[in-house]
């Protein structure tokens, strides 16, 4: 059975975050995997999957910045925001002019209130919003805050007369999604847009430089893991070392003296495996995961 730790999996396209998973299980011989961020199946690139203990890294990975690079087309909807979905309406775009395009992409910058795409996993009711509109459902999100630190302009190309790409860089916090900006793009230039490519190039500082594919991983399972996990921890979080009695208080839950780091932070014991994930509150360095015991 493979380690614990995480694997940088540089995903295809047509395939599922879930189907990564199942693909890791089988190839790390266990179930005890799951993915930091999904992926929508049109889209390639960095998918972070914890093997074994790391699983419980996953939430902070979940919640870490995110790199894309894109392609955006104009001159048409979908009713997915992408182009796996049905063309909903085509506007001609070939008189947006390349500065008109700059500054859409400058306005979409910054902290904004984004509204996701329909078809998202968020939940209405207890039910995906990306069901109820497979059920026909008119489906409209409230705005949520993000983050799009960069939305930086590669090129502007015209294929046809009529519609126009802009392949572009995205830097953005958890939660943002690309579909969006493809969409709020087009509709604030009057000729709708939607996304046609989508590559995740890096989640927190994993990029796809280290990341493998599933035919590499295949040819040293069940030695998957590229990151065990006192590595993984060294890598994502900012690090404390414990003395033997501090590891001895954290592996029976108990909290340890400040240090003044600000953020969750790993702790690791004086032989070097990881103890916990810690956060000071309270006065003191209260452990949020324990992976001891």
């Amino acid at each position: 059975m493979s380690a614990d730790g995480l694997v940088v999996v540089d995903k295809s396209g047509g395939m599922t975050s879930h189907d990564v998973v199942a693909r890791i299980r089988r190839l790390a011989r266990t179930r005890r995997v799951g993915h930091g961020g999904t992926l929508d199946p049109m889209a390639t690139g960095v998918l972070v999957i914890g093997v074994g203990r790391a699983t419980r890294l996953l939430t902070y990975v979940i919640g870490s910045a995110k790199g894309y690079a894109a392609t955006i087309r104009l001159g048409q909807t979908t009713v997915t925001d992408d182009a796996e979905g049905e063309v909903l309406t085509t506007t001609p775009a070939g008189h947006v002019t390349d500065g008109a395009i700059l500054a859409g992409l400058a306005a979409l910058t910054g902290e904004v209130e984004q509204v996701p795409s329909a078809v998202s996993a968020i939940k209405i009711d207890g039910k995906r919003a990306y069901k109820r509109v497979r059920e026909g459902e008119q489906v409209t999100l409230a705005a949520r805050p993000v983050t799009i630190s960069r939305l930086d302009p590669l090129a502007v190309r015209r294929p046809s007369p009529d519609v126009v790409d802009v392949d572009v860089e995205v830097v953005c916090s958890s939660g943002t999604y690309v579909r969006a900006i493809a969409r709020d793009l087009g509709a604030g230039l009057g000729v709708g847009g939607h996304l046609t490519a989508l590559r995740r190039t890096a989640v927190g500082g994993f990029t796809l430089a280290e990341a493998s594919t599933l035919e590499a991983l295949e040819k040293v399972a069940p030695e998957v893991v590229n990151l065990p996990l006192a590595e993984a921890a060294r890598r994502f979080f900012a690090a404390r070392e414990a003395t033997v009695d501090e590891a001895r208080t954290l592996s029976h839950g108990g909290p340890l003296d400040r240090a003044g780091i600000d953020g969750p932070y790993a702790v690791f014991a004086p032989e070097g495996g990881l103890l916990a994930i810690v956060r000071e509150r309270e006065g003191r360095a209260r452990p949020e995961v324990v992976f001891t015991g």
